[in-house]
Parts: C-alpha cells; structure tokens; sequence
C-alpha cells in the first residue's frame, strides 16, 4: 500500500522527463529516453552462461585433483551459491534507490557510485581496471600456450608421444598481439558485437570438446589414481605444496566464476515490464546453477580421467594426444574465443584512458583528429577512422600486456591470482555492501551481521588464494628463463 501511494502521488521522475520532453507517448523508447529494451529471461539467461563459461574451465580438472572428491565439489557449489546470492543482491542495484521504479544505472560503476558514493566508486573502479588488465594478460598466455599445442599435438602425432615437440610462446605472443593491435583500432565497442558472439559460440565448443575427451578416456578403461583429499602428501606433493596448491585451487575457482563486472549491462538489455530485478534473479538461478553443472561435468569427470596427474590445462597439457585432430579443433576454439575475448575486456581500459584524455586536452589536435584511411576492395572498400592517439596508445597497451605475458606465461598461477584479486571486492563486497546501503540494513541486526560474515569469511578465502597463486608464481619464475622454446 505504501508504494502504491508513492506512486500514485509522486511520479516517476525519469518517466516525468521524458513526458516533458514529448515522447511521453512514444512506444519504442523506454523512460530513459533510449531505445526501447527487448531482452527476456531467455536472452539475460544466455547471457550470464556464455559470459560465465571461458577457459577458467580448462583449470578445473586440475583444481579438483587438489582438493580431491570431497572438497572439490563442495568447493564447486561453494562458488556458485555465493556467486548466486551475490548478483541476486547486485540485481537489486540496477535501478536506485527504488529496485524497482528508481533511476537506472547502466554500468556496474555506476550502480556502485549511486549507492555507496563517490569515494567506493573510485575503490571500484581500481579493482575493476586491475582486473580487466589481469584478464588481458592472462587472454594473452592462454592463447599462446594453446597456439603452441596445435603444432606440438600434430608433432606427437607425427613423431610419436615421446618425442621432443617444442613450441615458442613467445612468438605465439607476439603474433597474437599483432593481431590485437589491429582489432584495437575499430573506434567504438559496439562495432565489434559480432566478435563477443563468435567468442561464445567458441567457449561453448571447446568446453564440450574437453568434457567428451574426458569421456572417452574414462569408458576407454583408463583408471587414474583419485582419492577423498586430492593430491597424496608424501607421494604427489610435498606437505608445503598442498597447502600452497590448495589455495591455489580456489583461485582458479573463484576466475571461472567471475562474470559480476558485467552483470549489470545484461540487466539494462531487459524490458522492464515485468521488473527488471525479478526477472534477474531467475536468469542467474538459471545461468549460474546450468553453469555449475557444466564445470561440474568438466571437473569431475576430468579429475576421474586423469587422476592427480590432471594437467592445468586439460587440452594444452597433453592429457589427451588422440584425435589429434580434435584436440587441435579444441585449440583453435580457444584461440579465436580469446581473441574476441580480449577486445570485450580491453574496450573499457581503452575508453576510460581515452575519455580522461579528451577532457584533459581538449584542444590537442593529437587526439582528438581523426584521419579516414581508405580501405582496398578485398576488404570491401570505404574508408577507416584513423586517429593518432587512439593508434599509439592501444598499440601501446597491447604491447605492453604481451610483454608481462613473456615474463610471466604460467596459465594456472596467472588465472589462480586474477579470480583470488577481482572474486572479493567485484563480485562479494560492493554488492553486500549496495544492498545493505539500499535496503538501509541496520548496523548490527542479524541481517547485517551475517553479511560481514559471508564479506569477511570471503576475504580471508581470497587472500589464502592470493598467496597461493603468488607463491606458485615465484616457485615458477625462479626456474624460468623469458623467451625460451618450451
């Protein structure tokens, strides 16, 4: 009753603006004044599965051979509940200060900023950037890794199993960054959609392609070690290397989680009749428990085909050497997957340096020019926008995120310390702590204090992650020489 009288008495003020400004009547905009939205459960649904499944997959066999049958599946549905709760939580932010008839917020910063201010805001948006430039790095040694394993599986296959097949990630690297710097050039995200569907599409054949290949290896008779704890101390691993790798493990865990950052831009693709957060929520009941049995399948039944052996990467670490031609096919799926993939993570680090230049010098000719190239007819002729600024500074940052990528080309650890630094604050703490703002929890009541439970008991699982991807780090670069065949 009392909404009812809020809105019989005060009206919309976004619907008011509009009204005003004569398109009150007008069907094919929504009350912000921007084309109308189409998006259903269906749609968000897809969304959240194809933004969720990524090559965080390809680590989970590994990561149930750390924590073994018990632990690792618990672990699995641990993520996903609180992944779950999470969005359900940030779902709520869309629009503010009313979930449902208030203001909408377009991007996940911008829910943040209207919720908790301008100081969390900036907290935000640091780890937001820190976890996009992760990503990119890590895009970068995924895709060089599984360059390489297309060469060395046709070499196996050649030559044998045992034979010495080696492979440069280094100038995987480099052609992988040259082709980025060419895609950096399209102007604007939205030219590049086309990219963000083929990457699904490619997420989806990869994951599967493994999961079979685990199949197969299973009815195929293999019967590899496994055990209730994971890894034997003493046999598999030494006492200290179980601790540092079960940290590890949840890192990897929380990385094939991580879709919080976009979360809100799949809710402002919904209509808004019915409410855009109910309808959420039921999209990630739906997207995320569809998601867990996927990596489910995936990382039990590839801890069941390879054991404690399981590799860190199921298609590049040689678990499977046949059908070579599968497993190559596997490979390809990730490298054109991540392509597009590091477009979709980049565009934002691009925009927001870009912005902040054009405010800054608005005057600088440097940046704000643009130069129409024209384009040869195989390309389909016309003309391509070419500004200087734009070119030196994304070429820039491509290079530099393929330089780390040679340092530092270690899958496991890299994707362990990106899903142990972006898991907390993205996708647990700034969503409890908008709720709670919204919702005008009051300090210590039962509903306040179990959600600085579930915040803080987070933040302890996040650093040990942390440190155990850090510490495999180290481990790793002590013996490693950049720029090597391997």
């Amino acid at each position: 009753m009392g909404m009812e009288r809020q809105e019989k008495g005060k009206a919309n003020p976004a619907a008011f603006s509009i009204a005003e400004a004569g398109f009150g009547d007008r069907t094919d905009i929504d009350d912000d004044g921007r084309e109308r939205r189409t998006g259903t459960l269906v749609t968000a649904s897809a969304h959240i599965i194809t933004a969720v499944i990524g090559s965080g997959v390809l680590s989970l066999a590994w990561a149930i051979a750390q924590l073994g049958w018990v632990i690792g599946p618990a672990v699995l549905v641990a993520f996903s509940v609180i992944t779950w709760f999470c969005s359900s939580l940030l779902a709520d932010c869309y629009r503010s200060p009313d979930p449902v008839h208030g203001k909408r917020n377009y991007t996940y910063g911008q829910a943040v900023r209207a919720n908790l201010g301008v100081g969390k805001y900036r907290l935000c948006a640091l780890a937001q950037y820190i976890n996009l430039v992760g990503v990119t790095i890590g895009y970068t040694i995924t895709t060089a890794i599984s360059m390489g394993a297309i060469g060395r599986s046709n070499c196996f296959h050649r030559n044998g199993h045992d034979a010495a097949c080696k492979a440069s990630n280094t100038t995987n690297m480099i052609i992988f960054a040259a082709i980025q710097i060419l895609l950096s050039q399209l102007p604007n995200f939205h030219k590049i959609w086309w990219l963000s569907i083929v990457a699904a599409v490619m997420s989806l054949a990869y994951s599967t392609i493994g999961l079979g290949l685990s199949i197969a290896r299973i009815v195929g008779g293999v019967h590899a070690k496994t055990t209730l704890t994971g890894v034997t101390v003493g046999v598999d691993v030494s006492a200290s290397e179980k601790i540092w790798r079960t940290f590890q493990s949840l890192g990897d865990i929380a990385f094939a989680y991580s879709y919080s950052n976009v979360l809100i831009e799949i809710q402002d693709t919904l209509r808004s009749s019915p409410a855009e957060n109910k309808v959420m929520k039921k999209a990630s009941l739906i997207g995320v428990s569809t998601t867990t049995m996927f990596y489910m399948l995936c990382g039990v039944l590839g801890y069941a085909a390879f054991g404690s052996s399981a590799p860190g990467n199921f298609l590049t670490g040689f678990g499977f050497y046949e059908p070579f031609w599968l497993v190559d096919v596997g490979n390809v799926c990730i490298v054109v997957h991540l392509v597009g993939a590091y477009q979709v993570f980049c565009q934002p680090i691009y925009q927001f340096v870009e912005t902040w230049a054009r405010s800054r010098w608005p005057d600088a000719a440097f940046i704000h020019a643009e130069r129409a190239v024209p384009l040869p007819t195989i390309l389909g002729g016309g003309e391509f926008p070419i500004n200087p600024f734009r070119l030196v500074w994304r070429t820039s940052y491509v290079i530099l995120t393929a330089v780390v990528a040679m340092l530092f080309p270690f899958f496991n650890d890299f994707l362990g310390l990106i899903g142990a630094v972006s898991f907390w604050p993205l996708t647990v703490y700034f969503p409890v702590e908008m709720y709670m703002a919204q919702a005008k929890v009051r300090r210590f009541s039962p509903t306040w204090t179990w959600m600085n439970v579930l915040s803080v008991a987070c933040l302890v699982v996040s650093v040990l992650a942390a440190a155990g991807s850090v510490q495999g780090l180290i481990k790793d670069v002590a013996g490693y020489k950049p720029f090597k065949v391997s």
